[in-house]
């Protein structure tokens, strides 16, 4: 059984590989003038490109776990998650509200999918 991890710090890697499942972490967007909308775009768009760095697709994720710091939220990262998965099949997700590790991070997206 092997595991290999991805762009390793000392404190996390951004993607881990086992035995067929990818793990990605929490991924934030890169400014924080963007409103929710854009940094779940960001967002969604660094997730994209971690899951094909590991050998999957958008269309393998098996869940998401979205962390927003103001449920006020909710309904404008919808918009853009909806249509971010309306062509591919539906991941189980949970969102929550959550307090960030900086003020500015307005979203935070943690997946788990298929290679």
């Amino acid at each position: 059984m092997s595991i290999e991890r991805i762009g390793s710090t000392e404190r996390m890697s951004k993607i881990v590989k086992h035995n067929g499942t990818v793990y990605l972490c929490g991924q934030t967007a890169g400014d924080a003038n963007w409103d929710i909308a854009e940094q779940t775009r960001q967002c969604l768009a660094k997730v994209e490109a971690l899951l094909e760095e590991a050998g999957s697709s958008r269309d393998k994720i098996l869940s998401t776990t979205i962390y927003i710091r103001d449920i006020k939220d909710f309904a404008a990262m919808n918009v853009v998650w909806d249509a971010w998965v309306a062509d591919i099949p539906k991941p189980a997700r949970a969102c929550v509200e959550a307090r960030m590790a900086r003020p500015e991070i307005l979203v935070e997206l943690s997946v788990v999918a298929a290679q």
